[in-house]
C-alpha cells in the first residue's frame, strides 16, 4: 500500500511539474521587446521562424552581431541568406554561422565559444517557446556569468489552454518537459561533484556588474 501511495505521489508531482512547465512555456510568448544586448544568438530548428526573428532583431540594432547556431553543413551562406529577411549588407557584415552543433548541448557549446571569443556579456537568445527553458539552462551551464535575455518564437498549437487534448502538442510538450528534467538532473549532479565538463573554468567571464566590470 505504501508503495502504491509513493508511486501515486510521484506521478502527481510529475503532472504538476508538467503543468508548471507548460505555463512557463506559454508565458514566453508573445515575446516582449528586448533591451539592447551585446549580441543575438538563434538556435536553428524545424522551421525558419527562429532565424527570421533573430534577423529582425539585428535589423532593429538589438545587438552588434548575430550567431545562427546549428546550421546544416550542406547549407551555403548564400542559400541561407536567400531564405531570410533583411538587407544583404547587414547579413554579410554582422551574421556568423555555426555548423558544429547537432543538438541543444552542441548549440550551447557553440554559443559559449563564440561569446567568449567576442567577450560578450549579454545575449538575446532566440528559439521556440517550448525549447526556451532547456536552451537557457544549457547555455547558462556552458556560459555562466553572462546575462541571457529570452526572445521566444510562439508555437500556435501550444499557446492554447487545451494543448493537452491534442496528440501532437501534448507529445511535444511532454517530450520537452522530460528533456528539461534530464538537464536539471545533470546539472544537479554536476553541482554535487563541483565539476562542469562543459564549462572551462579558465575561460569563464565574470558576471555583468561585478568588480571586474568596474575596473
Amino acid at each position: 500500500m505504501r508503495f502504491i501511495t509513493l508511486i501515486a505521489a510521484v506521478v502527481l508531482m510529475w503532472l504538476v511539474g508538467l503543468l508548471v512547465f507548460a505555463g512557463r512555456v506559454q508565458d514566453f510568448t508573445p515575446a516582449t521587446e528586448p533591451e539592447r544586448a551585446d549580441a543575438i544568438v538563434a538556435l536553428t530548428g524545424p522551421a525558419a521562424e527562429r532565424v527570421n526573428a533573430a534577423i529582425r532583431l539585428l535589423e532593429q540594432d538589438k545587438g552588434d552581431r548575430l550567431l545562427i547556431s546549428g546550421v546544416n553543413r550542406e547549407v551555403r551562406r548564400k542559400e541561407l541568406r536567400a531564405l531570410t529577411p533583411g538587407s544583404s549588407k547587414l547579413f554579410n557584415c554582422c551574421v556568423d554561422l555555426g555548423f558544429e552543433a547537432e543538438n541543444t548541448v552542441g548549440n550551447a557549446s557553440e554559443i559559449a565559444e563564440w561569446a567568449r571569443r567576442n567577450s560578450y556579456r549579454k545575449l538575446i537568445v532566440v528559439t521556440s517557446d517550448y525549447h526556451m527553458p532547456r536552451s537557457l539552462l544549457e547555455v547558462r551551464s556552458a556560459l555562466p556569468g553572462v546575462v541571457m535575455v529570452p526572445y521566444a518564437v510562439g508555437t500556435p498549437t501550444l499557446d492554447r489552454p487545451d494543448w493537452w487534448r491534442h496528440e501532437q502538442s501534448a507529445r511535444r510538450m511532454t517530450l520537452e518537459y522530460m528533456k528539461y528534467l534530464a538537464v536539471l538532473g545533470r546539472e544537479a549532479w554536476h553541482r554535487l561533484r563541483g565539476f562542469h565538463p562543459e564549462r572551462p573554468a579558465e575561460m569563464v567571464l565574470p558576471a555583468a556588474g561585478t568588480k571586474a566590470d568596474k575596473a
